[in-house]
């Protein structure tokens, strides 16, 4: 078994670690907790916490956090917005009513028809990533200081004015500007939800929270392309108006539930408020958690706190791209963009897609909702996939599937231009969506939470997100080039380039993703400190509480 050295913050009775509980790394209010004077008790609270946590199944989590999994399970809810705003300009691409009043008219062999320009569908595509990437990177300054629970109820309001701009727009310019600032406060939905998620709750419940907020994504685009389907036969200016109106629903309830939300007590004990962390605890769990239990939690949270400062893990945006961190960040913006690169700029606007294929557009339409109903089905489905099989299998696997469909899709395009050849090719791309929602599109939630280091996390996520909207404003921006029928008019035939990005991602996770499931944050601590490679995570055994002589990681 190889031997790897000791952090000497794992050494209780070293005078460094000593100094950083008492003078500085944590702010004052660390020395309102009974233990946080004495580091042995520390040590020993949170190797009992740890222990705990490791030995709690899923059923006993679940009975002892419920209060933490309703906190979670609203604050996701807010990423529904997005992903019903990314279906509905996709579906009102393809609506006429909105091409009528924002198009430009096209004479060809049948007459003519209405058509959003290349540059403009690339533009309004694009629109909420842009806001959205500023959102995101806000979102890395403003939940550092000022925490999760302000931050969230302010976006909520800013939504809520801009959602204005949209709705009344009198030109595609005008839209373009409320589109773009909406996404704002998206991006900060975005990369809030999945670290809250993991914040909240323990080992055992993470992965099913974390994945849930892309089951909130997948439900928004299922409601959205209900209500274009709705709205589809409409030809006046509110087939289109309603649509957006409809984005008003779910701030104002939301923000009048999450206004009582609690704070997450992760960032609690990094402002050093160990008593306020400890109620908080007691807020997230069941009532039979006793005040010892919680001490102990808080403890664990405070170990992990002082494991990241000893391995001088910083708080700032430069400091996720130093030493050990610099790995983490490549790992969770590396999987953030595979989503966009594995095909789901063709499988995420099915739409617009079915019906340069050849398919009707009512049954575009009815296929889409069909489609995004799979994708629904898919993430709850993941649920079992990420207990048995764990984050890397699904991820790397679902990579590799993911390119065998979309070559498939092109295949079928490049054969024939039948009507059989494009219901074939909406058959695929619709178990596509399936297969995606059922392993990348979730999974990806729990690797990106889980992998950032607890200082870092809220900046960790939000240049995952960056690297996400940057990502699908390059795919957005040449995609209408490569399947609109006034420029290349590839249809299905883009399968093979989007088969060819997803490639790249399969043979970059295959070497770099780790396996992080049932791995505490102080464990993924050691594990990333010590260099461990990537497909050796899931052999390790860690004790994150060993002192200096005795503390190894060994391989199963």
């Amino acid at each position: 078994m190889p031997t790897l050295p000791t952090m000497s913050a794992l050494n209780p009775s070293d005078e460094k670690q000593d100094n950083a509980i008492h003078s500085g790394h944590m702010e004052a209010g660390v020395n309102d907790s009974a233990f946080a004077n004495d580091w042995k008790v520390v040590a020993e609270e949170g190797r009992a916490a740890t222990e705990a946590e490791h030995n709690l199944t899923l059923k006993q989590a679940i009975k002892k956090y419920p209060r933490a999994i309703m906190w979670s399970v609203f604050v996701s809810l807010a990423i529904i917005m997005e992903g019903y705003d990314i279906v509905l300009l996709g579906s009102l691409f393809g609506q006429e009513a909105f091409r009528k009043r924002y198009g430009t008219f096209y004479p060809n062999a049948d007459g003519g028809e209405y058509q959003i320009s290349a540059p403009w569908m690339s533009a309004l595509g694009n629109a909420p990533n842009v806001g959205a990437i500023f959102g995101a990177l806000a979102n890395g300054y403003l939940t550092q200081r000022f925490g999760y629970r302000r931050v969230l109820l302010v976006s909520l309001t800013a939504v809520v004015a801009f959602v204005f701009i949209s709705f009344f727009a009198q030109s595609v310019a005008m839209l373009l500007v409320g589109e773009i600032l909406c996404g704002i406060p998206w991006g900060v939905f975005a990369t809030m939800a999945p670290a809250y998620a993991s914040e909240v709750c323990p080992t055992a419940l993470r992965g099913y929270l974390t994945v849930y907020v892309n089951l909130c994504w997948a439900f928004g685009q299922l409601i959205a392309a209900g209500v274009m389907q709705g709205f589809q036969p409409m030809t006046t200016q509110w087939a289109y108006r309603v649509p957006f109106a409809i984005q008003w629903v779910w701030p104002i309830p939301l923000f009048c539930i999450l206004f009582f939300a609690p704070e997450s007590p992760w960032w609690l004990v990094s402002k050093g408020r160990m008593e306020e962390a400890e109620k908080t605890v007691m807020r997230l769990t069941s009532k039979n958690m006793t005040s010892h239990e919680a001490k102990q939690i808080v403890a664990m949270m405070a170990h992990t706190h002082e494991i990241e400062l000893e391995a001088e893990t910083g708080t700032s945006y430069f400091d996720c791209f130093k030493g050990t961190d610099l790995r983490r960040t490549e790992i969770v913006c590396f999987v953030f963009g595979a989503e966009i690169f594995s095909g789901l700029q063709l499988g995420g606007n099915p739409t617009y897609f079915f019906e340069q294929a050849g398919v009707p557009d009512s049954n575009a339409f009815k296929f889409s909702v069909g489609g995004l109903g799979l994708a629904s089905i898919g993430t709850m489905l993941s649920w079992f996939f990420i207990t048995a099989m764990g984050r890397r299998t699904i991820f790397v696997g679902g990579l590799f599937l993911s390119t065998c469909f979309l070559c498939l899709i092109g295949i079928l395009s490049a054969a024939s231009g039948s009507s059989g050849s494009s219901y074939g090719q909406a058959g695929i791309v619709l178990f596509w969506m399936f297969l995606y929602y059922s392993t990348i599109g979730p999974v990806s939630y729990a690797i990106i939470s889980e992998t950032s280091a607890i200082q870092l996390r809220s900046k960790s996520v939000c240049l995952a997100r960056i690297t996400y909207y940057l990502a699908a404003i390059v795919c957005a921006t040449i995609s209408p080039y490569m399947i609109n029928p006034t420029e290349a008019n590839w249809k299905g035939k883009t399968g093979f380039f989007w088969g060819g990005t997803c490639f790249v991602c399969f043979i970059w996770a295959f070497f770099r993703l780790p396996e992080t499931k049932g791995r505490t944050y102080e464990e993924l601590d050691i594990l990333f400190g010590q260099g461990v490679r990537a497909r050796d995570f899931s052999k390790c055994i860690v004790d994150a509480y060993a002192d200096e002589e005795t503390n190894r990681i060994k391989r199963e």
